[in-house]
């Protein structure tokens, strides 16, 4: 039995989605975003390039490097409780090979990389005690910064999350004040607070702020959501990475839709089928009977699915077609909007389970079910009801890819005014979008 044939490896990332307008996101804070969506999208597409890549350990880099821009809400630059503190969340999911496949981690409040903790979390759980986190797929809290220097994984002082806009967005909402001078006093009060350790009130500081950290001016554009990543590699595995600081001024201990299996993220692989008519280039089509059932439970999706005459061979005997299917998912947007329709999974589980029959080739593509979850008109923007673009409720996007019958497609779809987005397309071309008629 001769090798595996190699997948075309593909790649896809995000930096979150929300009321993003060409008035609020200027030329020049449009430019930055391009210029460090594009540099993380070459630096991981390298990487994703390299023999023997693992889709885990690209998606987890790939996030790494959003978590240090301090223009994402990840990481450094994260956004503020209420408390003015960060509790930070991340995950990572595959769509086979690893005993736990998913993980999330939430309330963090010392690793530097909580996405690398996440990882490291779900590696550690092929040990047959967890290694070290026990058959758990979520922790919280004080254990997640505990197994992070158990572990060897970089901590970081409180202040380093710190970014003066980002506090300036949390006063302002907060109706406080913002100036420089209680910004500087505060982030040194978060340094050296009693729950510091020598090492962190000692550590440089400088390198936790860029030499010129800029305020908001209230207007402009602050990504809110989630950054992520979603990548295939040659063997055909899908890894979904995902990571924030979740909503401003959320409650302290608030756990978003980024940490919690199939809300804000998904990955999974079976086996799929189909009939092909032997002797005949043409498969059974049975999409017209398909998109009539799919059509009653899911109106928005009906429209995608190509309905034509039935072409069979009456001389033919139709082969049944058994091959490996995988999706994988990253969400951004309303974390609790994601939560009550735990929507990766439902648009996971659209693409998996939508059929007539075992036998039936009449598939719908991940393309179409995360349209139906987080495009215009959407479930995520229906679960608003009448709050629609009054409180944030609903607002969001997805990004993923659909791995089927040896080739990975990469899917986006959104319901508000942008998201921020890069991929590399199906000619290697690497792309970068915010709006919709864009990219």
């Amino acid at each position: 039995m001769g090798k595996p044939e190699r997948v075309k490896p593909r790649i896809i990332l995000h930096g979150g989605a929300g009321n993003i307008t060409r008035e609020n996101l200027p030329l020049e804070a449009y430019d930055a975003y391009r210029k460090a969506l594009l540099g993380v999208l070459q630096s991981t597409n390298d990487l994703l390039m390299q023999p023997n890549a693992a889709a885990l350990d690209v998606a987890a880099y790939a996030v790494s490097l959003l978590e240090n821009n301090p223009l994402f809400n990840a990481g450094h630059g994260a956004v503020f409780t209420q408390a003015e503190t960060h509790e930070l969340e991340a995950s990572v999911m595959v769509s086979k090979g690893y005993r736990k496949r998913g993980v999330g981690v939430m309330n963090v409040t010392r690793a530097k990389n909580p996405v690398l903790l996440a990882r490291e979390m779900l590696v550690r759980g092929e040990a047959s005690d967890g290694g070290g986190a026990g058959p758990h797929c979520q922790l919280q809290g004080t254990i997640c910064d505990q197994l992070t220097q158990q572990w060897g994984l970089q901590t970081v002082p409180r202040s380093y999350y710190w970014t003066k806009r980002r506090w300036q967005e949390h006063r302002r909402g907060l109706g406080l004040d913002y100036s420089d001078e209680t910004y500087e006093r505060h982030r040194l009060n978060a340094h050296l607070s009693p729950s510091s350790t020598v090492l962190e009130q000692t550590a440089d500081t400088n390198h936790c702020h860029a030499p010129q950290d800029p305020g908001w001016d209230g207007k402009q554009y602050l990504p809110q959501g989630t950054v992520g990543a979603v990548i295939l590699d040659s063997s055909g595995t899908i890894c979904v990475a995902t990571s924030t600081g979740g909503l401003t001024n959320k409650l302290p201990g608030r756990i978003g839709d980024t940490p919690t299996l199939g809300a804000g993220f998904w990955a999974e692989e079976w086996e799929a089928s189909r009939l092909h008519a032997a002797g005949s280039e043409r498969q059974r089509d049975w999409t017209t009977m398909l998109s009539a059932f799919i059509g009653d439970c899911l109106p928005q999706v009906s429209g995608y699915l190509p309905i034509g005459p039935s072409q069979t061979n009456s001389n033919t005997q139709p082969k049944l077609v058994r091959y490996q299917r995988a999706v994988a998912m990253s969400g951004t947007g309303n974390g609790d909007s994601f939560l009550k329709l735990a929507a990766a999974r439902t648009a996971a589980a659209m693409a998996r389970f939508s059929r007539l029959s075992p036998l039936s080739i009449g598939i719908l593509a991940l393309q179409h079910t995360v349209t139906a979850i987080a495009g215009p008109n959407g479930a995520l923007q229906q679960s608003a009801e009448d709050r629609w673009m009054k409180t944030g409720e609903g607002e969001g996007g997805i990004i993923g890819i659909d791995f089927n019958e040896g080739k990975g497609e990469v899917v986006a779809d959104f319901n508000c005014g942008g998201m921020f987005r890069a991929w590399v397309d199906d000619d290697g071309v690497m792309r970068m979008a915010v709006f919709r008629q864009e990219g």
